[in-house]
């Protein structure tokens, strides 16, 4: 691929081979900030889904929200569990706290709906496995939300990776810090073990190593990594955390992840030819800066913007039209809780922890 044409039609949706007719009828499990403030504007302004129904712990309190989105239903989670108004939705969007997300999945399934679960798609690999069981019986859709897979910045850079624009690939070095308690009080779900499963790497480390994985087609083979908690608010959990993967194809990947730092993404990929740099790729508002250099050559590119959850659920939902398995599937959650498993073990260990991958 020529350095000059690597961005040229640059928002392509590379999935979409052509317009289906048709949406996905979405139930929305859980209404928190990311639920109303980013996902449901994001599913007003996409093509293949819609919202029929939100499922919330105050049902009450959700009508102006139904309201101002134009939702038809909404229960209560002791009724989705039961199944009620199943027949008013596909598929359902889970988006409550981590160490819930197996329950909703697994009743989404067995009424016989599709499945399109934030990540960590749970807290732990047994517990995910359930759900990936789950959803292979029911013989339904299984999508861990991964945005960023869908993001353009990111799918032009796998281009460019595939094509050997900069030989190659040697080192990545991603990182991703977010100060949690600007945003949100100490008694946020995000900082009880129980219900997140781990602090900073499982909340934002997640983001380079998913994106890495992607990046490379590739799953990791041993990590080491070690984690620093303050105390106070980030007693039980880790505030920051940095680790290292290894790969088969002897690629290594350096990942930093921090609860109380400076906000800050960035993604760096070298390799003998050359290098790409995506600007702020994790902060859920990508700008789409990029710096390729191959050679003797230099770009730095700036594309359009693009509403990555709008992405997300268009992908998913055209995945369901089609019959389409998606690339992040229950697998690809699955193989970040093995690694995030074997992170927290190297970290409590101080040694190298061999993934055994099944």
């Amino acid at each position: 691929m020529a350095l000059e044409e690597a961005f040229t039609e640059f928002t392509r949706r590379d999935w979409e081979s052509e317009p289906v007719d048709g949406t996905v009828q979405l139930a929305i499990v859980g209404t928190g900030g990311f639920a109303r403030n980013r996902a449901l504007p994001a599913i007003a302004d996409g093509r293949y889904c819609s919202v029929t129904t939100l499922v919330t712990g105050s049902p009450d309190s959700a009508h102006t929200l139904a309201e101002e989105f134009d939702v038809e239903h909404v229960i209560s989670y002791d009724a989705f569990r039961r199944g009620s108004h199943a027949n008013s939705y596909d598929a359902a969007y889970i988006a409550t706290p981590n160490g819930t997300h197996g329950e909703f999945a697994i009743a989404a399934a067995e009424h016989g709906a599709h499945v399109l679960c934030e990540k960590p798609l749970e807290t732990t690999v047994e517990r995910t496995r359930e759900i990936l069981e789950a959803c292979a019986d029911a013989g339904v859709t299984l999508m861990t939300a991964y945005r960023l897979q869908t993001e353009p910045a990111v799918r032009r850079t796998r281009e460019l990776i595939r094509e050997g624009t900069i030989g190659e690939v040697v080192q990545i070095q991603g990182g991703f810090s977010h100060p949690l308690l600007e945003y949100t009080s100490p008694d946020t779900w995000r900082l009880d073990p129980d219900l997140a499963g781990g602090g900073a790497l499982v909340d934002l480390g997640v983001y380079p190593l998913n994106t890495i994985r992607f990046l490379l087609d590739c799953d990791p083979t041993g990590v080491y990594a070690t984690t620093y908690s303050s105390g106070g608010p980030f007693a039980a959990v880790d505030e920051h955390v940095a680790f290292q993967l290894e790969f088969p194809t002897e690629v290594t990947a350096s990942c930093t992840a921090s609860f109380d730092a400076h906000a800050h993404s960035r993604l760096e990929i070298i390799g003998t030819d050359g290098i790409i740099l995506i600007a702020s790729p994790f902060g859920g508002v990508v700008p789409q800066e990029m710096v390729v250099e191959s050679g003797d050559m230099r770009m730095e590119y700036t594309g359009p913007p693009v509403d990555e959850v709008c992405e997300e659920f268009d992908y998913f939902g055209y995945c369901v039209l089609t019959g389409t398995e998606p690339e992040p599937d229950g697998r690809d959650g699955l193989i970040d809780l093995y690694a995030i498993e074997a992170a927290y073990e190297s970290a409590q260990t101080g040694r190298r922890v061999e993934l055994a991958l099944e």
